[in-house]
């Protein structure tokens, strides 16, 4: 194997890197295939929110099944020509970018929720929720389609023909300096710093309305519980988006700028399958924290896996309308 044309000898790391991958992939198309079906099955999830939920899961299943594979296919340094290797590099931007946006467009849908409850049915619809998710889609295939008209690594590679065939690595066809204020510092940091703000907001709007709750009424303990939940859910959020995404930019940024300074493969690897890993996990956070969510995976284990009907749950006979509230916000 080590000695097939365009592939060179593959190091142990080099397993390594493509079997926790590989363990990734199938973690991240599972988790998110589960989140898009809860969705299908359960009506009640069928609301803005989730649009833009499911739209975060459909990006993570593309990580697992066409990001990861790209990944791990231009890992091994097969040869092809430039255009078509920067192409499959352009897709593992879009497809990530999409993720990114997707999780900022939760953050500001939740952030509405919580400024304009009475108005929020009213400004967020369904058809403006549809319209953000594609507006999410096409500026990803258009911030990650940069590089095709011009701002790559075509220049460094001297004469080449249309027809020559290059070794196909990321660095190889990606300048880093489109990798780095572009990319990092234009569609991760500013996002990043977008969702901080948010999040920090709701923090501050929810324990204010908290406050007032629990002086009104003597359910305040109860509400303040279901309320701190979310918002510690919220806080893993931006938490795991920043500790999975930062790793691989910052590595970047340091052999941008310090070109004489060498970085481990191992290092670069490992940045690598954290920026993915955070698919596997968005399913968790976003989605097996809320209530409706858990109810309804029960029943699809029961019907689809253990072949039995699902167990009966107790529906309230108070105030339906509220407890879904409730629980879809957890």
């Amino acid at each position: 194997m080590s000695s097939s044309p365009g592939i060179r000898r593959r190091e142990h790391v080099d397993m390594m890197y493509i079997s926790i991958e590989t363990a990734i992939a199938l973690a991240s198309v599972v988790g998110n295939v589960v989140v898009v079906l809860a969705v299908c099955v359960n009506r009640a999830l069928r609301n803005t929110t989730f649009c833009f939920i499911v739209s975060l899961a459909v990006a993570d299943i593309a990580v697992g099944v066409l990001v990861i594979p790209l990944a791990i296919i231009i890992s091994l340094g097969f040869k092809t020509q430039f255009y078509t290797c920067l192409f499959l590099s352009c897709l593992l931007l879009i497809i990530t970018q999409s993720s990114i946006l997707s999780l900022l467009a939760i953050a500001i849908d939740r952030y509405l929720r919580v400024k304009i409850p009475t108005k929020y049915s009213t400004i967020v619809t369904q058809k403006r929720a549809c319209v953000a998710v594609c507006l999410c889609w096409i500026l990803s295939f258009l911030t990650g389609l940069v590089p095709m008209i011009g701002w790559n690594n075509r220049n460094a590679q001297g004469n080449l023909s249309s027809s020559s065939d290059i070794v196909c690595e990321f660095t190889a066809v990606m300048r880093m300096d489109y990798m780095v204020y572009f990319n990092f510092f234009g569609w991760v940091v500013v996002p990043l710093c977008i969702m901080i703000t948010l999040y920090a907001e709701i923090f501050r709007a929810i324990r204010r309305q908290l406050n007032r709750r629990a002086e009104a009424t003597c359910d305040g303990e109860r509400y303040y519980r279901k309320e701190l939940k979310l918002a510690k859910s919220l806080a893993l959020v931006v938490f795991l988006f920043a500790v999975c995404w930062l790793p691989i930019h910052i590595m970047n940024s340091v052999h941008f700028f310090c070109p004489k300074c060498t970085v481990p493969k191992s290092a670069m690897y490992f940045g690598i399958f954290m920026s993915h890993v955070n698919s596997a996990l968005n399913p968790m956070v976003y989605a097996f924290r809320i209530k409706t969510f858990r109810v309804t995976l029960i029943k699809i284990s029961h019907r689809c896996i253990l072949c039995k009907p699902a167990p009966p749950t107790r529906c309230p006979t108070g105030t339906p309308a509220l407890t879904e509230k409730v629980d879809v916000n957890l």
